[in-house]
């Protein structure tokens, strides 16, 4: 992208007066974000759970 087109498209986003759609798509992501953090951690751990319960019968069978 050359520099007209980057400085027309800045010039055409500070012209948007759609801002609140922007906001809401923030806000939708900041909340996602959120929920990521809160369950990561125990969806990891409940999946490495089930790993190691697998690796332990695999290695009992042998």
């Amino acid at each position: 992208m050359n520099m007209d087109k980057l400085k027309k498209a800045l010039y055409r986003f500070m012209k948007d007066e759609e801002g609140a759609s922007g906001i809401e798509y923030a806000l939708v992501a900041a909340m996602v974000a959120v929920a990521l953090v809160t369950f990561v951690a125990p969806v990891r751990e409940a999946i490495v759970g089930v790993f190691t319960d697998i690796q332990g019968a695999l290695e009992e069978t042998e």
